[in-house]
């Protein structure tokens, strides 16, 4: 059996002026990086007359060792529309070098059901996450050169919020003292890094509609507080005009292929555990623009990824998606009912029965909180038994929402069909999306709402840190912003090993914080980090090149 870097190596692509010509992007808006590869001026959402096409959102059950395979189905989506004769585009995100590296491995699909070049995808690309570092860095630089040359802002040194990134897993640089070494070498401080995706100008150039948005919220960065608690940004440090120069390519999205030539938009990466988890408004809506269904996904489970694509991306850009896809897999569900990972492929309809109230929860979300049409895509595996299956969909009935079998790791867009059908079906029907919260509610009524009505928690639990945090934020006039939570992907708690669907909790909030630039505030729950760390065998060890420049060993 072929492996997936092997399969999208086997794969002829076609040139990407082709791929432009398929997608309708005319020639002089295309940047080309090489053959296979290009960016699309991002001058073409003025010029594009045309209506909207209908966007669906590819989200999933709480994340196990199992694997779900969402960006999988989102290709095998994309293609599987195309092989019924629709005009179909993907707006995907960009994979970060910290799990590629670490223990995900990459982020362009599976088996047959993927984008390319896939190495590219997972590697470089066309340097946005360098641009994103560098740009942070930058105005990381210019704080600290601001204190060293008199701090005439009366920064507070114990009060600097902004950190330095990289686009790595790299525990080491978590928590450090920098500055060192005299007068001359800066002032002595406590400093962090965190993940280039975790930046929030990461999360900015995705929610920027246009450059001079870009450079209008970036300018709003606050990165500290002078000694009388008030506000510093990137603006009083003049910093926001470099900024966008070095951001000024990375804001135009990428255009590669499917293995089978659909056009893909990939481009931005928050995770959607720390940050937004979607992919950029502006690809995105050039993709509506292009396309009669685009297919976008958010990252991890529908509690984190689809709450803040419908409640933070949809609210800020305008969208109205026409249908969500909630992927499952059943070997995911035994997992969520106590099976061990060395056990899932034997059948066991008990442990699948208490799993699944985990999918139904998401797919209740979906439909009652958020008014959406929805369909369960199974990611078939070959363990898979006809009684499984049938539990699955049985379960799923009593809710009104069908499933349809995904076989795009297998099959590519021939095994999408199914999934393509049932989408375009509901695309339309009825539409009555509504967000889970009020952004003009208290900031704590808001916390209460995520955790209530989409964790299915008993409530929200602030620390004497977050209750002062949360006055503050309130006093200085951000209290109107939308919420994005930063929490555990493994449980629909703040509790990694509480699996299902579990009821009696409360969720901690130990932090808040307002990112003024890309106009939410976060909400820091549980343990969760900003910048992870590799596991005990990273997949960097597999990785490896030949004397042609062949890769192996990306996953």
């Amino acid at each position: 059996m072929l492996t997936d870097i092997e399969i999208a190596q086997s794969t002829q692509m076609k040139p990407i002026q082709e791929i432009a010509e398929t997608a309708g992007v005319p020639e002089e808006y295309l940047e080309c990086y090489g053959r296979y590869k290009a960016k699309v001026d991002y001058k073409l959402l003025n010029e594009v007359q045309a209506e909207d096409g209908k966007l669906i959102l590819v989200t999933a059950i709480t994340p196990t060792p199992a694997g779900e395979g969402k960006t999988t189905t989102s290709v095998g989506l994309a293609d599987g529309l195309r092989k019924i004769g629709k005009k179909s585009i993907a707006a995907l995100r960009e994979p970060s070098l910290g799990p590629v590296f670490g223990i995900k491995g990459g982020a362009a699909g599976g088996g047959y059901a993927q984008v390319v070049p896939m190495e590219d995808i997972n590697l470089h690309f066309t340097g946005d996450f360098h641009a994103i570092g560098a740009a942070n860095n930058l105005l990381a630089a210019m704080l600290d050169n601001h204190i060293q040359q008199g701090n005439a802002l009366g920064i507070d040194v114990k009060q600097i919020t902004w950190k330095r990134v990289v686009d790595m897993n790299d525990r080491q640089l978590r928590h450090i003292v920098d500055g060192l070494g005299g007068r001359m070498q800066g002032v002595p401080r406590e400093d962090g890094f965190d993940i280039t995706v975790a930046s929030e100008i990461m999360a900015v150039l995705c929610l920027a509609t246009s450059l001079m948005d870009l450079k209008q919220k970036l300018g709003s960065i606050i990165v500290a507080y002078t000694y009388d608690g008030k506000p510093v940004t990137a603006h009083d440090l003049k910093a926001e005009g470099a900024m966008t120069a070095l951001l000024k390519d990375a804001l135009k999205p990428n255009l590669v292929q499917t293995l089978e030539g659909t056009p893909a938009f990939i481009h931005g990466g928050p995770f959607a555990n720390i940050a937004h988890g979607c992919n950029s408004i502006m690809a995105t809506r050039m993709a509506l623009k292009l396309g009669d269904y685009v297919v976008t996904e958010a990252g991890f489970a529908a509690d984190l990824g689809a709450e803040k694509f419908l409640d933070i991306k949809c609210r800020m850009a305008g969208l109205t998606p026409a249908a969500v896809v909630v992927v499952a897999t059943v070997r995911a569900l035994k997992y969520h009912g106590g099976v061990p990972k060395a056990e899932l492929n034997q059948e066991n309809l008990e442990a699948l029965e208490k799993g699944l109230p985990n999918l139904l929860q998401h797919v209740g979300n979906i439909k009652n909180v958020y008014g959406l049409p929805c369909v369960v895509a199974v990611n078939a595996f070959p363990t898979d038994t006809k009684a499984e299956l049938d539990l699955v969909e049985a379960k799923c009935r009593e809710l009104g929402v069908n499933v349809a079998l995904s076989e795009v790791w297998a099959k590519g867009g021939e095994g999408g069909k199914a999934l393509a059908e049932e989408v375009v079906r509901l695309c339309e029907e009825e539409n009555r999306f509504q967000y889970a919260y009020d952004t003009q509610l208290p900031i704590e009524e808001k916390l209460e709402a995520i955790v209530k009505k989409i964790y299915h928690g008993d409530g929200v639990v602030l620390t004497p840190a977050a209750k002062k945090q949360v006055k503050q934020l309130t006093d200085l006039g951000f209290g109107g912003l939308p919420i994005c939570m930063a929490k555990t992907q493994y449980s629909f708690s703040d509790d990694p090993g509480l699996l299902g669907a579990p009821q009696g909790f409360t969720v901690t909030v130990r932090n808040v914080k307002v990112s003024a630039g890309a106009g939410f505030l976060v909400a820091l729950t549980g343990d969760i980090m900003t910048m992870p760390g590799l596991p005990k065998v990273p997949a960097a060890e597999k990785i490896d090149v030949d004397e042609n420049g062949r890769i192996t060993g990306l996953f």
